[in-house]
């Protein structure tokens, strides 16, 4: 029998949870208006998160930066993140659909699927529940979904991805033909920028295409492994598992494209241990360590550089990801060629209840643990820009005795 899946989508997320906690206010809506969530608009800084079908309509692309959005859109309305809320929003929505089946996999904060299997008898219309689901979300939430309904993952998100906002769509084994293969090649789930651009040179220029290719050309063209997931991705096929309890990750990174080239060590530098900080954060936040750290850098000549470090122990200290990463920046930049992107990756992740814990711990180490822990806790609570890390320090190690002394000199003032 042919499966049922649901993916459930916000449409514009961060932009659209903010819209309704101001009309629950009585305030306008911003999904009306040319706007956005992102960073700072005196400063011009920062980049888009989200922004409405008007600022769409001008232009503004989710990604950007802030200060290019608003060449494009000089009235673009301007909201700060606020990541508690986005939190709660996202609980609530993902509650409703917990109403439905007892899986549903959290893909990411504003998205999940949710397995219908064995559900006939109780939904034997999938497109009435889905409508349902929908239009509830939008009733009791005040915000808009997208639901995509296929035979399995890949296809539930695809359709999900058709027409917006506030719509259902299908995508079953039996539509593949009438409904995928007539899309761009690039539109397919998985297929990254510069594969897209691999097979467009190649003349494959939609999904039908790529899903008739020879599988041999196709080996050929981006390897074995990447293949054999584009042709089975163009084909509709994929069998993997709706999990209510999701896989553990392999690994995290964060990367930024700047609005200006970046030309010094010091301004560099800034940008890598802001990088670092949100990374590890992250990490800490699913009880993760990291063996092994990596920088990449794109010049304005758009070659990419990386390098990487293993480490002896596993980390999740945000100063000691930092030096790392200073280290390999230092190997990697030739200080000659203006920076477009800096990125910093964590790999080859153990967890903490995997860590062999020591006998003999550094307590210096356990210091700067406690600090991060208080840090992540502080942003959690009050928002992501409460606390700011300082940027030159002698070394990881140094850090306990400088945030005593800091405390000291708080305290004398």
């Amino acid at each position: 029998m042919e499966g049922l899946v649901f993916h459930v989508d916000v449409n514009s997320a961060f932009l659209s949870w903010e819209a309704a906690k101001r009309v629950s206010m009585g305030e306008p809506d911003l999904r009306l208006i040319p706007s956005a969530i992102g960073g700072d608009r005196e400063k011009r800084t920062g980049v888009i998160l989200a922004k409405s079908i008007p600022a769409k309509k001008r232009g503004v692309k989710t990604g950007e930066p802030v200060g290019m959005a608003l060449r494009k859109c000089p009235e673009l309305y301007l909201a700060r993140p606020d990541f508690r809320l986005y939190e709660k929003c996202s609980h609530s929505f993902m509650d409703i659909c917990a109403e439905y089946t007892p899986i549903v996999e959290k893909y990411s904060i504003d998205e999940c699927f949710l397995d219908m299997n064995g559900t006939k008898n109780i939904y034997p219309d999938p497109i009435a529940t889905a409508h349902e689901i929908k239009d509830r979300i939008k009733r009791e939430l005040g915000f808009t979904v997208n639901i995509g309904i296929g035979s399995n993952k890949l296809l539930a998100k695809m359709a999900s991805d058709f027409e917006k906002p506030d719509k259902v769509h299908t995508l079953f084994s039996h539509e593949i033909e009438q409904k995928l293969w007539h899309l761009p090649v690039r539109e397919l789930f998985g297929v990254g920028a510069s594969t897209a651009d691999k097979l467009e040179r190649s003349f494959i220029l939609t999904v039908g295409e790529l899903a008739r290719l020879d599988i041999g050309i196709l080996h050929s063209l981006v390897g074995a492994k990447l293949g054999d997931y584009l042709h089975n991705a163009a084909n509709g096929i994929d069998d993997s598992p709706v999990l209510d309890h999701p896989e553990k990750a392999k690994g995290y990174s964060n990367s930024t494209t700047l609005e200006n080239d970046v030309t010094g060590v010091e301004e560099a530098n800034k940008i890598l241990l802001a990088l670092a900080d949100t990374t590890a954060a992250r990490m800490r936040a699913d009880g993760a360590r990291a063996h092994c750290i990596s920088v990449t850098i794109r010049g304005n000549d758009f070659r990419d550089r990386s390098h990487q470090r293993k480490l002896d122990e596993a980390t999740d200290i945000t100063t000691e990801i930092f030096d790392v990463c200073r280290s390999l920046f230092s190997e990697l930049w030739d200080r000659k060629t203006p920076l477009r992107l800096l990125g910093v990756a964590l790999t080859n992740i153990t967890y903490d209840e995997e860590v062999q814990m020591s006998l003999f711990e550094d307590e210096r180490k356990e210091k700067a643990r406690a600090l991060d822990k208080t840090v992540d806790s502080i942003r959690t609570k009050f928002g992501s820009a409460t606390i700011m890390r300082g940027v030159t320090y002698k070394s990881s190690l140094d850090v306990g005795k400088k945030h005593k002394a800091q405390m000291e000199n708080m305290k004398k003032d």
